[in-house]
């Protein structure tokens, strides 16, 4: 049985979709793109995006009671591949220790301008 994950301290969807779904032990957040859930504001710098959408990912996480530590695979979508040391920085902040699977990919575009989105599959 599937279960909607939702919190108030990730921005909104912003589309018919829902921030996460806890389901056969798995939770899978969906593409959190790098907006403060209080302002709704976006950083500029492609590393303070990494950071805020990694943020967003680990409040999901937390409102499904999991944790970053318990993440199998990440999925990073950038408009710059150039930036992908920068993203890095930020992303080994993040998961320390055994590391998830990971793709990153350089896409045309994304929703709002944003220059990164990141979703991620954790153990629940």
């Amino acid at each position: 049985m599937k279960e909607i994950v939702s919190t108030d301290k990730a921005p909104a969807a912003i589309g018919p979709y829902s921030q996460g779904i806890k389901s056969g032990g798995l939770v899978y957040v969906s593409g959190q793109l790098p907006l403060d859930p209080a302002s709704g504001k976006m950083p500029e710098a492609t590393s303070d995006q990494a950071r805020q959408s990694l943020t967003n990912v680990k409040s999901i996480l937390e409102a499904a009671g999991s944790s970053l530590d318990q993440v199998v695979r990440v999925g990073i979508f950038m408009t710059d591949l150039a930036d992908f040391k920068a993203v890095n920085e930020v992303y080994a902040a993040f998961f320390t220790g055994a590391c998830p699977a990971r793709a990153t990919v350089q896409v045309a575009a994304l929703p709002m301008g944003a220059k990164i989105e990141i979703e991620a599959v954790a153990e629940a």
